[in-house]
Protein backbone atom coordinates (compact mmCIF):
# COMPACT_ATOMS: atom_id res chain seq x y z
CA UNK A 1 0.00 0.00 0.00
CA UNK A 2 1.19 3.22 -0.98
CA UNK A 3 0.15 6.80 0.33
CA UNK A 4 0.16 10.41 -1.40
CA UNK A 5 -0.21 13.07 1.28
CA UNK A 6 -0.49 16.81 0.32
CA UNK A 7 0.04 20.04 2.80
CA UNK A 8 0.17 23.68 2.79
CA UNK A 9 -2.61 25.47 0.15
CA UNK A 10 -4.39 27.91 1.33
CA UNK A 11 -5.59 31.82 0.82
CA UNK A 12 -3.23 34.00 0.33
CA UNK A 13 -3.08 37.69 -1.64
CA UNK A 14 -1.08 38.08 -4.99
CA UNK A 15 2.38 38.74 -4.24
CA UNK A 16 2.20 36.10 -1.43
CA UNK A 17 4.16 33.58 -0.90
CA UNK A 18 2.90 29.36 -0.12
CA UNK A 19 5.30 26.25 0.48
CA UNK A 20 3.50 22.81 -0.37
CA UNK A 21 4.69 19.83 0.80
CA UNK A 22 3.89 15.88 -0.02
CA UNK A 23 4.83 13.33 1.11
CA UNK A 24 4.86 9.39 -0.08
CA UNK A 25 4.84 6.77 2.40
CA UNK A 26 3.81 2.87 2.37
CA UNK A 27 5.96 0.00 0.67
CA UNK A 28 8.17 1.96 -1.49
CA UNK A 29 11.16 0.64 -3.40
CA UNK A 30 12.37 4.03 -5.14
CA UNK A 31 10.88 6.67 -6.85
CA UNK A 32 11.39 7.73 -10.45
CA UNK A 33 9.46 11.20 -10.35
CA UNK A 34 7.44 13.39 -7.85
CA UNK A 35 5.60 16.70 -9.17
CA UNK A 36 3.43 18.77 -8.86
CA UNK A 37 -0.15 19.15 -11.29
CA UNK A 38 -2.93 21.58 -10.70
CA UNK A 39 -6.43 21.91 -11.89
CA UNK A 40 -8.43 25.06 -12.17
CA UNK A 41 -12.47 24.66 -11.32
CA UNK A 42 -13.38 24.07 -15.51
CA UNK A 43 -9.81 23.44 -16.67
CA UNK A 44 -7.89 20.30 -17.29
CA UNK A 45 -5.26 19.10 -14.70
CA UNK A 46 -1.86 20.62 -15.89
CA UNK A 47 1.51 20.27 -15.00
CA UNK A 48 3.37 22.55 -12.66
CA UNK A 49 6.73 21.20 -11.93
CA UNK A 50 8.23 17.61 -11.87
CA UNK A 51 11.47 16.83 -10.04
CA UNK A 52 12.72 13.23 -11.80
CA UNK A 53 15.62 10.76 -10.90
CA UNK A 54 18.89 12.56 -10.21
CA UNK A 55 18.35 16.18 -10.54
CA UNK A 56 16.27 16.83 -13.60
CA UNK A 57 13.28 19.57 -13.11
CA UNK A 58 11.06 20.55 -15.51
CA UNK A 59 8.61 23.81 -15.00
CA UNK A 60 5.37 25.00 -17.12
CA UNK A 61 6.54 28.38 -18.71
CA UNK A 62 3.66 30.14 -16.76
CA UNK A 63 5.59 28.96 -13.06
CA UNK A 64 9.10 29.45 -14.40
CA UNK A 65 10.96 31.85 -11.83
CA UNK A 66 8.68 32.06 -9.55
CA UNK A 67 7.89 28.32 -8.19
CA UNK A 68 10.81 26.04 -7.18
CA UNK A 69 10.59 22.41 -7.09
CA UNK A 70 12.64 20.14 -4.39
CA UNK A 71 12.47 17.06 -3.19
CA UNK A 72 13.96 15.27 0.77
CA UNK A 73 14.90 11.85 -1.38
CA UNK A 74 15.66 9.91 2.28
CA UNK A 75 11.94 10.50 3.18
CA UNK A 76 10.32 10.40 -0.19
CA UNK A 77 9.25 14.59 0.40
CA UNK A 78 8.67 16.49 -2.24
CA UNK A 79 8.38 20.51 -1.76
CA UNK A 80 6.90 23.33 -4.15
CA UNK A 81 7.97 26.83 -3.13
CA UNK A 82 5.29 29.23 -4.72
CA UNK A 83 6.22 32.80 -4.61
CA UNK A 84 4.73 36.02 -6.69
CA UNK A 85 1.58 34.49 -6.76
CA UNK A 86 -0.84 35.90 -9.46
CA UNK A 87 -5.00 35.14 -8.85
CA UNK A 88 -4.07 32.83 -12.16
CA UNK A 89 -2.27 30.23 -9.78
CA UNK A 90 -5.44 29.56 -8.37
CA UNK A 91 -6.09 25.74 -8.96
CA UNK A 92 -6.06 22.48 -6.63
CA UNK A 93 -2.78 21.42 -6.61
CA UNK A 94 -2.12 17.57 -6.76
CA UNK A 95 1.09 15.65 -6.02
CA UNK A 96 1.71 12.85 -8.20
CA UNK A 97 4.59 9.90 -7.79
CA UNK A 98 5.61 7.03 -9.72
CA UNK A 99 7.60 4.98 -8.34
CA UNK A 100 8.66 1.43 -7.48
CA UNK A 101 7.37 -1.15 -5.31
CA UNK A 102 8.80 -4.22 -4.25
CA UNK A 103 8.64 -6.86 -6.74
CA UNK A 104 9.42 -5.11 -9.51
CA UNK A 105 5.60 -3.58 -9.21
CA UNK A 106 5.98 0.43 -10.93
CA UNK A 107 2.61 2.32 -10.06
CA UNK A 108 1.54 5.93 -10.46
CA UNK A 109 -0.06 7.78 -7.31
CA UNK A 110 -1.36 10.70 -6.70
CA UNK A 111 -2.90 12.46 -3.34
CA UNK A 112 -6.46 13.67 -3.10
CA UNK A 113 -5.29 17.59 -3.77
CA UNK A 114 -5.01 21.22 -1.77
CA UNK A 115 -6.55 24.18 -2.47
CA UNK A 116 -4.50 27.00 -3.48
CA UNK A 117 -6.23 30.44 -3.40
CA UNK A 118 -4.76 33.40 -5.02
CA UNK A 119 -6.85 36.67 -3.80
CA UNK A 120 -6.48 40.07 -6.00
Amino acid sequence: QVQVVEFGGGLVHTGGSLRLSCAASGNIESINSMGWYRQAPGKQRELVAVHKRGTITIYADSVKGRFTIFRDNANYTLYLQMNSLKPEDTAVYYCNADLWRPGGLRGDYWGQGTQVTVSS
